[in-house]
């Protein structure tokens, strides 16, 4: 221990000794510790730290898989309601989805964003409330008293924390529900819900049904039990469903997919793949230090050969050297946390909501020891061949070599580490090119309509208004006016499914009226129910036929528009205009008279090639039946477009008086213009290139650095040589030609080992579903443009050295020792 801390305080002499060398060694560290860091709290936050729920294992979510289309799909509330009777392989089992409420009881009307659970979710997670209770088995049936369980964000922002809020009423969409219980602090599930209402009071259209879309349904294993064992039973409860009810159930399987794994989704090979490329940036700061460490071991070889001679053995020498890298590192690690946290923010800000748990990333535990650990590591990994090498010196050798300590083996070693930053810098630079050339090619696309000039927001109808079907379609009508009236407005109109949100609004489809016998089987399109207006203010180009028109009511026959792929995928050379189509909801829809054909649109984002159901159709929304206005959110609260002569932004004021007109409970939320849901459809792209990039662009700072420092310090090594070549007739431009050529065989020799790991570095990128669009992974003008921007890079870091060497004096040279 004794001389544990002898090296220790030497060490720290030393360092302090050489303030311009541990200052350029320990930002060279703390910039590779910190990204790395940054990145393993990303992962550790997303992928390892467990769900916080109890026993967050055993935590499951239930699907209805469709053995025809290969679909997942919630089970209708029907089916869901037989599988919590007769499951056994789980402790527990409970329902849920989303709902947006106008909350209108507490001041100023809001949006809020609502699940509605079914009794003991909160037992099946393993949460208590923070205060008040559960829902009862009574409370989750149609005509149960409503109640409300709150967040605790809420309880504390519109109620002050009072803790005697149990028994106050809240409303939401006009009802006043009672408070029963308040959430834990910092309780998230997928995402940040304000208030839980129970499931079995909900919208009698999702309830009904069997066969339709229902709720999601998640699930406790029981101890023991494996999700091998769930799928087994709930597959035998499917095929019993399946024989009683086969209309609703034929073709239908299931499948049990851990709750963790569901919130992930494909997020986790991405972070994997990130965390691999922020490993090449420490890479490459590792070099550096390591040839910092080697040109200042040739200024100590003859302290540690005096040493050797003296009696330390080798094993003491490189426990030294080891401890002083070491130290380096511990402090590069320090200051790294600092930059992690920076980047951390940065990362978060740049790209929100495009993490899933996101409000589990931070510099935990776990991360402080990851940082430690990879300092530690760090130090030994780049100081262990410096303390090597200079550990062999012999104390006769350095005596008649002098001053001149640097030897071949260490201009060897130097130059193998620069080809190797260089070529990892080149994997990296190649992979954000690609990336950012796929940013590109997504904003050139053509989203199948025009997104300039183009707002948009969500409205909840007036709770006193949305009680009838005619107060639904009078309420939008009147809104619609009055926004249509605002001057600089061009055009306005509502809808149900808006193109690049990803909202999933499909339908099965049969051309004509004959129901098909296994309804499971037929094709899906997506939905767009809409507004007479909607597809002129968006501009959809009409290919043939018609718009929809306002005489497209409820008393007129029932109409649809279809897009081209729909057209051309089930109608081929026949002409579509005047069949009929029917959409195949519980109860189907239709059949309805084909009027137009419009060009598709992209709704899963503007790579939009990945979305597996393409068919596109449109819906009058005021053609819709009495009882679906009413009784679901999604026509209760609604999505205006509207499109402007002038910057969107500047007449949103007005609109929002509009909508209110003379009223204070329609709320309006989520307001964004086309131009910005566009750009967010491309953050799954966006994520990675924005990381790539700023990991690209640190490599390529430290690998100039690097060649920098190799080549200023071969040239101060080389002083000698170049005065005799001058004096024997060497030109300034021939001292010049060799230092550049030096520096050059370096980045040539990185360059050529850097296309092939980059061949085998974009393959793997490619294998990302949509992270690649329109450009090859072997993409050679993207190769190409790298490898000149890294010669050129390397040309202008040897510059300076370069310069210096010519102005070498011949005489001064030769007597240089």
């Amino acid at each position: 221990m004794s001389t544990l801390l002898q090296d220790l305080r030497y060490g720290l002499r030393m360092l302090a000794k050489n303030p311009g060398f541990t200052i350029v060694a320990v930002m060279t560290l703390a910039l590779g510790i910190g990204a790395n860091t940054a990145i393993f709290s990303v992962v550790e936050g997303v992928l390892l730290a467990p769900l916080p729920y109890s026993e967050p294992d055993r935590l499951v979510m239930v699907w209805e898989w469709n053995l025809h289309l290969k679909q997942l799909r919630e089970p209708s509330y029907p089916n869901f309601l037989d599988w919590q009777r007769d499951a056994r392989s789980f402790q527990g089992m409970a329902g849920f989805t989303w709902h947006g409420y106008s909350l209108t009881s507490l001041g100023t009307p809001e949006h809020v964003v609502g699940i509605e659970i079914s009794s003991g979710f909160f037992t099946t997670l393993g949460v208590k409330p923070a205060f008040g209770r559960d829902f009862s088995a009574q409370e989750d049936k149609h005509g149960g008293a409503p109640v409300a369980i709150i967040s605790d964000r809420l309880w504390r922002d519109r109620f002050a924390s009072n803790s005697e809020v149990l028994g106050k009423l809240v409303t939401l969409d006009g009802v006043g529900y009672t408070i029963v219980g308040v959430l834990p602090r910092g309780f998230h599930f997928y995402g940040d819900a304000e208030v839980y209402t129970p499931l079995g009071q909900g919208d009698s259209l999702m309830l009904n049904p069997r066969g339709g879309y229902g709720c999601f349904a998640i699930a406790r294993l029981k101890p023991g039990v494996a999700i091998a064992q769930a799928e087994a039973e709930m597959s035998t409860i499917q095929k019993r469903l399946e024989q009683l009810y086969p209309d609703a159930n034929q073709g239908m399987g299931t499948e049990v997919v851990p709750l963790k794994q569901q919130m992930v989704g494909d997020m986790g090979g991405t972070l994997l793949l990130l965390l691999g490329a922020v490993g090449l940036v420490l890479l490459i700061a590792c070099g550096n230090v390591a040839n910092l460490l080697l040109a200042r071991s040739a200024a100590r070889v003859r302290e540690f050969a005096i040493r050797s001679a003296l009696g330390a053995n080798r094993a003491r020498v490189v426990r030294q050297l080891l401890t002083e890298s070491v130290l380096l590192s511990l402090a590069g690690g320090s200051l790294g946390l600092v930059v992690a946290v920076w980047g951390v923010n940065s990362l978060l800000a740049a790209v929100p909501g495009s993490l899933p748990r996101s409000e589990e990333i931070g510099l935990n535990v776990p991360v402080l020891l990851f940082a430690l650990g990879v300092a530690i590591a760090v130090g030994l990994l780049f100081g262990l061949a410096p303390a090597l090498k200079t550990s062999k010196s012999n104390l006769q050798e350095v005596l008649k070599q002098g001053s001149r300590t640097s030897t071949s083996g260490h201009h060897r070693t130097q130059g193998s580490l620069v080809i190797f930053q260089m070529a990892l810098t080149l994997v990296l630079l190649v992979g954000a090119s690609l990336l950012f050339r796929t940013i590109r090619h997504l904003w050139k696309t053509n989203p199948g309509f025009d997104t300039q000039h183009l707002i948009t927001f969500k409205v909840g109808v007036s709770p006193s208004l949305a009680k009838t079907p005619s107060g639904v379609r009078t309420a939008y009508q009147q809104m619609l006016e009055r926004i249509r009236s605002i001057p600089g407005v061009e055009a306005a109109d509502f809808t149900y499914n808006l193109p690049l949100s990803h909202w999933q609004n499909n339908a099965p489809f049969w051309i004509g009226s004959q129901k098909p016998a296994m309804v499971q089987a037929a094709p899906q399109m997506l939905v767009f129910d809409t507004g007479p207006d909607y597809l002129r203010t968006m501009r959809i180009p009409l290919l043939r036929g018609r718009f929809f028109t306002p005489e497209d009511n409820s008393t007129a026959p029932c109409v649809a528009v279809i897009d081209s792929v729909l057209a051309h995928t089930y109608f081929r050379d026949e002409d579509p205009l005047g069949q009929t189509l029917t959409f195949g909801w519980t109860p189907p829809l239709g059949p309805c008279r084909i009027v137009g054909v419009v060009g598709h649109v992209k709704h899963w984002g503007l790579g939009d090639e990945s979305g597996y159901i393409r068919a596109q159709a449109y819906y009058p929304l005021y053609q819709l039946p009495d009882q679906w206005v009413t009784a679901s959110e999604g026509y209760r609260a609604t999505t205006i477009i509207v499109r402007t002569a002038l910057d969107p932004a500047a007449v949103m004021p007005a609109i929002k008086k509009a909508v209110y007109g003379a009223r204070r409970d329609q709320p309006v939320y989520d307001v964004h213009t086309l131009h910005e849901i566009a750009s967010e459809s491309m953050a799954w792209q966006r994520f990675p290139m924005i990381l790539l990039g700023a990991f690209a662009g640190l490599a390529l700072l430290l690998a100039s650095v690097g060649i920098y420092g190799v080549i200023s310090y071969s040239v101060a090594q080389r002083v000698h040589e170049m005065g005799i070549r001058m004096a024997l007739g060497a030109q300034k431009g021939d001292i010049f030609q060799m230092v550049i050529g030096q520096g050059l065989r370096l980045a040539l020799a990185g360059l050529a080992l850097g296309i092939a790991a980059a061949l085998i570095f974009t393959r793997v990128l490619s294998s990302f579903s949509r992270l690649l669009y329109r450009v090859s992974a072997s993409d050679p003008l993207t190769f190409a443009a790298v490898s000149l921007v890294l010669t050129g890079v390397a040309v202008l870091a040897c510059y300076i050295p370069a310069r210096r060497a010519t102005r070498v004096d011949p005489m001064v040279a030769l007597r240089y020792e």
